[in-house]
């Protein structure tokens, strides 16, 4: 008789064992859900620094002319009243990189 018990007790807890680690809400679910939550949580992050990013030039372009000045100058072609345009064909400068490039004018 207490074989059958001892017998009976250990199928009973293999069964509750397979429940715990393979079934719906099993500790297996539990890691692939958590997993699928930390790859959502980081392709949320990306955006949050797009939306960051964009909040901050829609902030800039309504309060200051320096970026609605750099937005025509970048995607408009325009230049200023007081200044020179010179094309030169065949040629392209990215404008960023040469004004990080050029020494800032001592003040005189």
């Amino acid at each position: 008789m207490l074989k059958w018990l001892s017998i009976a007790l250990v199928v009973l807890l293999a069964l509750l064992q397979y429940h715990l680690w393979f079934s719906d809400g099993g500790l297996l679910e539990w890691h692939r859900v958590t997993a699928r939550a930390d790859s959502i949580e980081s392709a949320n992050d990306v955006l949050k620094a797009r939306n960051d990013r964009l909040a901050a030039e829609v902030i800039d372009l309504k309060d200051g002319l320096g970026a609605v000045e750099e937005r025509a100058r970048n995607d408009l072609g325009m230049v200023r009243g007081d200044e020179q345009f010179f094309w030169v064909p065949g040629v392209t400068v990215d404008a960023t990189k040469e004004a990080a490039k050029a020494p800032a004018e001592p003040d005189q």
